[in-house]
């Protein structure tokens, strides 16, 4: 299994494709698979690399906290593992967090950069959505945990369509069947490194081309936090799909997947 020593941890981490690479960081609790559906298009451009974030997947799990300036240094020292001096980087919602820090704190490996579902600070709601997250993960049951998760990231449209609710009721169901579930104090570790973002005064020190998207009906991380992140990094370029949620990417998947290829590839 490839693994790379990075930042004092082990990081786990898969590739698909080849070309110019294009390092995807995912979300709380998501490990570097979740990015499949994305990469099984994006792959036939770029060197897809995917990531087992700290305290998830089969990535190490240290206690926390976390951070997400401490995130984007195991990232930095991955790419040194990778002998990948630059790359696109793309991030969704903690991930943007942490690639947010790698842009402003390693800006030299960054060629240019995707921020999906971002926020660069939280307000009381945010910091209410991560602390439940904690509880709720010590209280349900891993399928309910899930069906929780699904209920803040997912718009009615997707609830309403046959296909997208089979999705949510698979996973449920795959959630039962992980033979290696996030462990609690991991989901919490990844929780303050999402509540103790805080970036705003710093994003206009990123330099290279940025484009921030996301959906206008995100109840999880609202579209003001994406319009905030957007504004303040210069020259940056904002879309928001209508009727989508923080899982715009899924809800959207057809423009979304060839939208990303194309930026990315005139930059």
């Amino acid at each position: 299994m490839p693994h790379v020593k990075t930042n004092g941890i082990k990081l786990y981490y898969e590739e698909a494709g080849a070309g110019p690479p294009l390092v995807c960081i995912m979300g709380i609790t998501g490990p570097g698979s979740v990015w499949s559906n994305h990469t099984a298009l994006w792959s036939k451009r770029f060197r897809c690399i995917l990531v087992d974030n700290r305290g998830v997947g089969q990535s190490d799990m240290p206690p926390g906290p976390y951070s997400s300036a401490m995130m984007a240094d195991d990232y930095a020292g991955l790419m040194d593992a990778l002998q990948i001096d630059r790359a696109q980087v793309i991030g969704c919602s903690m991930g943007s967090a942490i690639a947010q820090q790698l842009a402003i704190r390693h800006p030299q490996r960054v060629e240019s950069l995707v921020l999906m579902c971002p926020w660069a600070r939280c307000d009381r709601y945010a910091r209410d959505v991560f602390e439940h997250l904690r509880v709720a993960k010590a209280k349900l049951t891993a399928a309910e945990f899930v069906r929780y998760i699904q209920l803040l990231i997912f718009t009615k449209p997707y609830w309403d369509s046959d296909a997208g609710y089979q999705t949510l009721l698979d996973g449920r169901l795959l959630a039962t069947e992980d033979q290696a579930p996030q462990p609690l104090h991991a989901l919490e570790a990844q929780a303050d490194a999402c509540v103790t973002h805080d970036v705003l005064g710093d994003l206009g020190r990123i330099g290279c081309p940025t484009l921030v998207i996301g959906g206008k009906d995100d109840i999880f991380t609202p579209r003001w936090m994406a319009e905030e992140v957007a504004a303040a990094i210069p020259n940056c370029e904002l879309y928001l799909y209508a009727d989508a949620g923080h899982a715009f990417h899924w809800e959207q998947l057809e423009d979304f997947n060839p939208r990303i290829v194309r930026w990315f590839s005139t930059r």
